[in-house]
């Protein structure tokens, strides 16, 4: 941690030197926005994918970005080379600001951090278990700081033996704290909910791919028990299979054929792996 560097409203310090103010909005109320993406092997992986949800985010949330895409993405790729780190993890993260009254917005603070990561493909086969948790998240659609309720399940999370928990709404599944949801009904489509959800970029990538089913659709709770596979997606598990919903396994408790097809179509996409 002490060699690496991070960014702050445009100034390179040395991580351990890198600080707010107490008075900031992101400590006070918890309020401002992320945005998380790869590097692999020196390159950006999706990297303008990333900037459009977090610039999208920034608009929703009232926070203006004094940054430019461009001028952004220069700070982030000198950070690189300073930090030089092939495989890694990138989170820029802007926060409500030092508001003078701990609750009207103020000028936003732009944070860059970089921390080294690497994808281990043995974690694919080995799958999680979830258990379902009725939450609506707030504002769904915007990559915010909050993850009150996911921490907050923790404890419940680990008494029920399993990994995650997957939010649904009066009946209606929506995603995981940090990754969307599929399942692979009996007529072998690939179906991700489309409302109340943070759409990531992973998952739009699958919605992409020509060459399987994959759509938006509704998902009721009863579908899960029916459901021949399940998976999550997001950037650092990439499609991971779901094993276990509730105590029951999914299919044959195995990663079925179709997320095995898929999760090897997405390596291929990358072409980075």
């Amino acid at each position: 941690m002490s060699n690496l560097y991070s960014i702050i409203n445009g100034a390179i310090v040395s991580a351990q030197d890198a600080t707010i103010s107490i008075s900031d909005l992101s400590i006070q109320r918890g309020y401002g926005i992320f945005d998380y993406f790869r590097f692999i092997h020196n390159q950006p992986v999706f990297l303008e994918e990333h900037l459009n949800r977090f610039y999208h985010s920034a608009k929703v949330m009232h926070l203006p970005v004094a940054q430019n895409r461009d001028e952004l993405t220069a700070m982030i790729l000198e950070l690189q080379k300073r930090n030089n780190l092939p495989d890694s993890g990138i989170r820029i993260t802007l926060t409500g600001g030092y508001s003078p009254d701990g609750y009207n917005i103020a000028q936003p603070n732009l944070l860059i951090t970089q921390s080294a990561f690497t994808y281990n493909k043995d974690n694919f086969y080995k799958g999680i278990r979830v258990i379902t948790y009725e939450h609506q998240r707030q504002l769904p659609q915007v990559k915010t700081i909050d993850y009150l309720k996911a921490i907050y399940l923790q404890p419940h999370i680990k008494e029920h033996h399993a990994d995650d928990v997957l939010y649904y709404n009066q009946e209606e599944v929506t995603e995981c704290p940090r990754a969307n949801f599929f399942i692979v009904n009996s007529r072998e489509e690939v179906i991700t909910p489309g409302n109340h959800i943070l759409r990531g970029i992973t998952r739009e990538k699958l919605l992409g791919m020509d060459a399987f089913r994959v759509k938006e659709g509704f998902i009721k709770t009863a579908d899960l028990a029916t459901a021949r596979e399940a998976f999550i997606t997001s950037t650092t598990k990439n499609i991971l299979p779901v094993l276990e919903i509730n105590g029951k396994p999914v299919g044959d408790g195995q990663p079925g054929p179709i997320t095995t097809a898929l999760f090897n179509q997405l390596f291929a996409f990358k072409e980075i792996y």
